[in-house]
């Protein structure tokens, strides 16, 4: 009988850049104010990555670093990495490529994903495939956005939410059950009218009149987006716990995209877990997009216990949603 191979999460890495955007700071700049952010968000401040010439595989190498030195592996023994990212360096080559470059990864082969915010969990899912199918013993899977490079910063809607920041999580087999155990994705494309951005791609290339008229930015039109992030959300996750015979009671740890934190408490209410367990750092991040789910598992990387199971749950622009089951492996 073939024994039977999980992917199981054996490493954690993430990384934020050390400028702070503070509500205060926003104040100064828009028509907002601190308390209304807060209420409707969540968030307080949000890390930018001011530096010149830096871009999205800066944010993600020292997450990749991390992975290694914890591991106790070389960047030359991992076997892929996958890039789950909305704001790659450049058109092409991909991300992954450049960040396997930087860190040293001369034996991986890797590709980027744009999922938006559920681009972690569609890369954790294709990752974990390529380890059940025996090709694979390490891939590492990276959700990274350099927000701040398609953010309108004289826009109130969207400036408010938005932070930039890395995460990362090393993939390897597993014969005893823990890992990535299941997932449902979704996507429904007819909701792109709602959150994108409206040129830079094929259909509308850039040109001085697009640059003029602001249309390189993120456009989200909000009440539509939470409404249908809401549900969404809520309802993928209960379709998970269900599919797998479990409760809100099983769950150690609700790990939600960091979009709202209405959102968040709606997909734990409706999962039955207390909201003591719900993972949540918008205050000090905002929605990073790709990354919040991976920092989430690297900033509570000290509280997860072997055998905990934790239930991952996204919402993304376009519209992109899903969740995910991983039993804790370390």
């Amino acid at each position: 009988m073939v024994q039977k191979i999980t992917a199981a999460i054996t490493a954690v890495g993430g990384y934020v850049p050390e400028t702070k955007l503070t509500n205060f700071d926003l104040e100064k700049m828009v028509d907002t104010n601190d308390e209304w952010i807060r209420t409707r968000t969540g968030v307080e401040e949000r890390r930018i990555l001011k530096e010149p010439g830096k871009a999205s595989s800066d944010l993600a190498v020292p997450a990749v670093l991390q992975i290694c030195e914890k591991r106790g592996i070389s960047p030359e023994e991992i076997d892929c990495i996958i890039c789950a990212t909305v704001t790659p360096d450049m058109v092409f080559p991909a991300t992954a490529n450049i960040i396997s470059d930087k860190v040293g990864a001369k034996n991986a082969w890797g590709f980027d994903l744009g999922a938006a915010c559920s681009g972690f969990l569609y890369a954790l899912t294709t990752g974990a495939a390529l380890i059940e199918c025996r090709r694979y013993k390490k891939v590492v899977v990276v959700g990274v956005d350099k927000m701040s490079s398609i953010i309108d910063y004289s826009d109130r809607q969207t400036c408010i939410i938005f932070g930039d920041g890395a995460g990362a999580v090393l993939l390897e087999p597993n014969h005893q059950g823990y890992g990535v155990l299941d997932s449902i994705l979704k996507s429904d494309g007819s909701g792109r009218q709602f959150l994108h951005m409206k040129a830079g791609g094929s259909l509308k290339p850039a040109t001085a009149e697009t640059v003029a008229n602001k249309e390189h930015f993120v456009y989200q039109e909000g009440q539509s987006v939470f409404k249908f992030a809401v549900k969404g959300m809520a309802d993928v996750s209960a379709e998970l716990l269900e599919r797998n015979n479990l409760t809100g009671d099983d769950i150690a740890w609700l790990v939600p995209h960091q979009a709202n934190k209405r959102i968040i408490d709606a997909t734990a209410d409706r999962i039955g877990i207390d909201h003591k367990k719900v993972m949540l750092n918008i205050q000090k991040y905002g929605n990073t997009t790709a990354a919040t789910i991976p920092l989430c598992l690297w900033e509570w990387r000290h509280e997860l216990n072997k055998g905990d199971n934790i239930v991952l749950a996204a919402f993304g622009g376009g519209f992109t949603w899903g969740a995910t089951l991983v039993k804790w492996e370390y």
